[in-house]
């Protein structure tokens, strides 16, 4: 744990209170984009749960190594009887196309701005902002991101900041003062959660 970040964090009254309450802890991270951007997927809207059940079953749909070019060969109806949905199907037959077709260069994300990863990912149909986040957040593991649109961030900040949780220019505004460790406040707005 960052202890710079944390005595910067500290700053703001509610994340002293939190950073108190929630030991230090480690998120996992696994480096692998495509797997990640799989799980982000079959994660949208879900309960972690349900996510979970439905990421198992799809990996056991392969022998070998989970890879875009194994998912492709996969049918569409082979998807949707591991519970995923026909929309969802199709966003990780589009993810894995375009990593196969070269349109992304996942070896290019370690190295882009945060703004260029959130362009090259969302032009990906089925990838939006919050998926996004979430490959900047834990794949890349970059620290200054602050997912807004993410429910348990919304949730959290409503909760502790006394906020209506759709007012997301007001969270912004909050959250701006967390700069350059909004990733890791973010952390423990979903830590308080639990």
């Amino acid at each position: 744990m960052d202890n710079k970040a944390i005595g910067y964090l500290s700053k703001d009254p509610v994340l002293k209170k939190l950073i108190k309450q929630h030991p230090p802890f480690n998120w996992p991270k696994t480096g692998d984009i495509f797997t990640d951007l799989i799980e982000s997927v079959i994660n949208q809207q879900l309960s972690l749960a349900s996510a979970a059940s439905i990421y198992n079953r799809f990996k056991k749909l392969f022998k070998g190594s989970i890879t875009p070019k194994n998912t492709l060969k996969l049918t569409i109806n082979q998807l949707k009887n591991v519970g995923l949905s026909a929309q969802k199907s199709s966003y990780i037959q589009n993810v894995a196309t375009a990593i196969v077709s070269g349109s992304l260069n996942v070896d290019k994300l370690h190295k882009s701005t945060d703004q260029e990863v959130m362009d090259q990912l969302t032009s990906i149909k089925g990838i939006g902002p919050w998926s996004a986040n979430m490959i900047l957040m834990f794949t890349l593991n970059r620290p200054d991101i602050f997912p807004v649109g993410d429910l348990g961030i919304r949730t959290a900040m409503g909760k502790l900041y006394k906020l209506d949780r759709e007012n997301l220019k007001v969270m912004i505004i909050i959250a701006k003062k967390w700069s350059p460790y909004r990733t890791l406040a973010s952390r423990y707005l979903w830590q308080s959660l639990s």
